[in-house]
């Protein structure tokens, strides 16, 4: 297992604690029980080396110099074996195009990919099973609105992660 030290940086945004009690309580319901290891959560990059956290922290600090960006958590999508909600974003879409430039030389192939948050409520299940849940949940789906307080690093290690900082917007840029 990587040392602690050495394992690669995770950025997510947070949300409000009543938004995450509400998704982290479907995803509990939904993903496989062995295979939820991490909470729910909506990722803006999934492997940023340890080696550059000052400059990941330093980048973090900028941008959350911004307002706390709006989410509005729209519709339920299937993954084939599992299932997520969208998030439309207009205010969390610049930083991440921001962070990207950030970290543009360190980007995996998976962070370069257009940026498409949602949460993952169930990954890793049977079609049979994904589709009767997507059925299930989709027929009282309504979407809601909430908000990013702050930007959260992370560090993978190797399936469970590790809470490093907390970054709160602070809109004192906006």
């Amino acid at each position: 297992m990587t040392s602690s030290s050495e394992a690669p940086l995770l950025v997510t945004a947070e949300m409000e604690p009543e938004t995450f009690a509400r998704l982290e309580g479907l995803r509990r319901r939904y993903f496989p029980p062995e295979r939820n290891v991490i909470p729910a959560h909506v990722s803006l990059f999934h492997h940023l080396p340890a080696s550059e956290h000052d400059a990941v922290e330093a980048a973090l600090e900028v941008v959350t110099e911004w307002p706390a960006p709006t989410l509005r958590f729209t519709k339920l999508r299937s993954l084939g074996r599992g299932m997520a909600v969208d998030v439309e974003s207009p205010g969390l879409a610049p930083v991440h195009r921001e962070l990207s430039r950030a970290f543009a030389e360190w980007l995996t192939p998976q962070d370069r990919q257009p940026f498409r948050p949602h949460v993952t409520l169930m990954n890793k299940a049977t079609t049979e099973e994904a589709k009767a849940a997507l059925a299930e949940l989709g027929a009282g789906w309504s979407a809601f609105d909430s908000h990013a307080p702050a930007l959260l690093l992370w560090r993978y290690l190797g399936g469970p992660w590790e809470l490093v900082r907390r970054f709160p917007f602070t809109g004192r840029a906006g």
